[in-house]
């Protein structure tokens, strides 16, 4: 069972639509669904939600810490609660895939995301969910940083709301730990249609001599 739902971001109004901050958008998506709005708590240094379900509680986290120090907001709240690392999912965004898409997985290196490099650092241990929310990547490598700090274009920002609405409906299997059937409802991406190619004009009739 999933008790602890982190988003990860960076907070302020100036971050608030940029890239790095689709882990946000998954929690804030989840507070919607749950009607219970985030509050501050600065014993876990971020904004917090709490319900139950099925008489477990069940908590959402966005870290106010900044982004490298997720790790620390994360860690008070799973060691207050005495919540195990695979007790926990982490949304946040992926530069590997593309808008549109999320994947789920357990496990593995933090890949050199900084959100999830301090996680490990606090948890001791990799072995907790993930939520791999795609923003796309710019191409070039030194470009990274300044991508995900900006806010995407509308097209890629719709993809990436219709990835979160995908994951938001697996909800029910995620927090049972039914996590076959939630990664089938995750990962089953339709790509849009292309539109058809509109046929050539016919040609204008000359006028009569």
């Amino acid at each position: 069972m999933i008790k602890l739902w982190v988003g990860l971001g960076n907070p302020g109004p100036e971050y608030e639509a940029t890239r790095h901050n689709a882990g946000f958008w998954f929690i804030d998506g989840l507070a919607r669904l749950w009607k219970t709005p985030l509050q501050l708590e600065r014993n876990y240094y971020g904004l917090v939600a709490r319900t139950s379900f099925q008489g477990e509680s069940v908590w959402l986290l966005q870290p106010q810490t900044f982004m490298n120090l997720s790790g620390k907001s994360v860690g008070a709240l799973a060691r207050f609660f005495k919540i195990n690392p695979d007790q926990i999912l982490v949304a946040h965004d992926e530069l590997d895939l593309p808008p549109g898409q999320a994947k789920l997985k357990f496990g593995g290196s933090h890949a050199g995301h900084n959100g999830l490099r301090d996680i490990h650092a606090q948890l001791g241990s990799a072995d907790y969910w993930r939520l791999r929310v795609g923003i796309g990547h710019p191409g070039v490598k030194s470009e990274v940083i300044d991508w995900v700090l900006k806010k995407p274009m509308p097209e890629q920002r719709a993809l990436v709301q219709e990835s979160i609405e995908r994951c938001l409906k697996a909800f029910p299997q995620l927090v049972m730990g039914e996590m076959e059937k939630a990664t089938l409802q995750i990962h089953t991406h339709k790509p849009p249609r292309p539109k058809p190619p509109r046929p050539p004009a016919a040609p204008e009739t000359p006028p009569p001599p």
